[in-house]
């Protein structure tokens, strides 16, 4: 029920008034409370006069083929699963949770920031801070109660510890 991305925000960008040449807007707020943006960052991360550039991931396809076996699907590492990328540090602009810090129109002394990329993993998978727990909101036909939605996991079920 939580509010989420699966993709560019391209239309948000552009009702949020995004031109070309321009620093991305401020997008959303990850869980770990460190801003989210998309694909437009400073060149330099901690100089707001040093132009602006796509941020890119510095995520990489592994070469070869998946280990197969009883409970692993083989195959060619071909982006149909997780594991089929690995970090390669310094090979994009952003560190392994696609964020950096720099400065930013908001934060101009400078903030942790995630991007969404064009490549792989687009939004982040991991978190530099650490994420808040989300709480039942509740209260009779709003969120959490009946017939409602529910922020966090099903009772009795835990959060992936990766994603």
């Amino acid at each position: 029920g939580n509010y989420h991305y699966h993709g560019l925000p391209i239309g948000l960008m552009r009702r949020l008034g995004h031109e070309t040449g321009d620093h991305s807007p401020l997008i959303g707020w990850a869980a770990d409370g460190f801003p989210i943006y998309a694909l437009f960052g400073y060149a330099e991360g901690e100089d707001s006069g040093s132009g602006v550039e796509e941020m890119t991931s510095s995520y990489a396809l592994k070469q070869g083929r998946r280990p197969g076996g009883r409970d692993a699907p083989g195959g060619e590492y071909d982006g149909a699963f997780y594991e089929d990328y690995e970090y390669v540090p310094g090979s994009g602009t952003l560190d392994e949770c696609n964020g950096r810090f720099c400065v930013t129109p908001e934060f101009p002394d400078g903030t942790y920031a995630y991007f969404l990329t064009r490549d792989w993993p687009v939004i982040p998978r991991a978190f530099r801070g650490t994420p808040s727990e989300l709480k039942e909101r509740g209260g009779p036909g709003g969120p959490g109660g009946p017939g409602g939605m529910r922020n966090g996991p099903p009772p009795g079920n835990r959060p992936p510890r990766s994603f």
